[in-house]
């Protein structure tokens, strides 16, 4: 139970994640940009954390001022620059493409967690991060025509977008070993509060913000797919390998497309279906115990003998 934890809850927020567009496309309907969005998202994360943590943690809310550049990691140069880079790659290429850049998270997770935690580079992990990138491929369909169009500043958003994504499990290891989940995520999303606010000026559409619909789903961007989602995300973070973890994260795009055909009744054809097959194995691949594969190749070599 205690090694499968880690991994549900890992699979749980990938899961949440999955669902953002419903939060999303609703706010982006009420006339907020994608920008904004994303500061309604941080924002009212870090005030729904901040009250829970007042409640519930609060011998978890000091930090000490030299580990202020780790939330710095988490918040700005994870969360921040993630999302800037993603969605100014949306504007200079085909999203589809956008979203497969993205989902190079994962090898640069595993190639960061090499040099800086030194997790070991295994073949299970090379194979695994493979998988899930042509599983990508896979579902967004890329078209061999618009991957021609793209410039140089949109790969290098696109990629920036992926780094961005990446950094998180980084840093968030780096934090966890001073700090609680609880605590690592409060102050990621703090600092991205403070750095999002007066970028987007979100204090102007104030008499929006307060209105039904922008409410509900503002506190419901802010409540499942963030608070939820990075608390089990960070929780997971504690008991499993950084590269792991962001393998398994990324059926979050499975899940994005399953909502897709049933919510929204977007096409869902076989190679999208084949994709999706290629990221969950590539998933269970990463996380089947260490020695299974020897072991069940003994266990045929006696049954063979006999």
């Amino acid at each position: 139970m205690k090694k499968t934890l880690p991994i549900v809850l890992i699979a749980v927020s990938a899961g949440l994640w999955g669902i953002i567009a419903i939060f999303v496309r609703k706010l982006t309907s009420l006339g907020f940009t994608p920008m904004e969005i994303v500061a309604v998202r941080v924002v009212t994360a870090a005030v729904l954390l901040a009250l829970i943590g007042i409640v519930k943690y609060r011998g978890h809310l000091k930090i000490s001022f030299t580990d202020v550049p780790l939330f710095i990691g988490t918040g700005i140069c994870s969360i921040v620059l993630f999302n800037w880079c993603y969605f100014s790659a949306i504007n200079q290429m085909n999203l589809s493409i956008a979203v497969i850049l993205l989902y190079t998270a994962p090898a640069f997770v595993t190639v960061l967690s090499y040099f800086f935690l030194k997790e070991k580079m295994e073949s299970v992990k090379l194979i695994s991060v493979t998988g899930t990138i042509l599983g990508y491929v896979l579902i967004a369909g890329l078209n061999v025509t618009d991957a021609a169009t793209i410039s140089a500043a949109g790969l290098l958003t696109g990629l920036g977008a992926g780094f961005g994504y990446a950094l998180y499990s980084i840093f968030g290891k780096f934090a966890l070993k001073k700090y609680r989940p609880f605590t690592v995520t409060l102050y990621t999303f703090i600092v991205a509060a403070i750095t999002l606010l007066p970028i987007t000026g979100l204090w102007k559409k104030g008499s929006v913000l307060a209105t039904g619909d922008v409410l509900i789903y503002g506190i419901g961007l802010g409540l499942f797919p963030t608070v939820i989602a990075y608390l089990c995300y960070t929780k997971g973070l504690e008991k499993i390998e950084s590269s792991k973890a962001a393998i398994i994260a990324t059926v979050e795009p499975v899940i994005a497309t399953l909502l897709s055909v049933l919510l929204y009744g977007e096409g869902f054809g076989i190679i999208q279906g084949i994709g999706s097959t290629i990221i969950l194995l590539s998933v269970l691949l990463i996380n089947f115990p260490k020695g299974s594969f020897s072991k069940i190749q003994k266990e045929k070599a006696s049954i063979d003998v006999d």
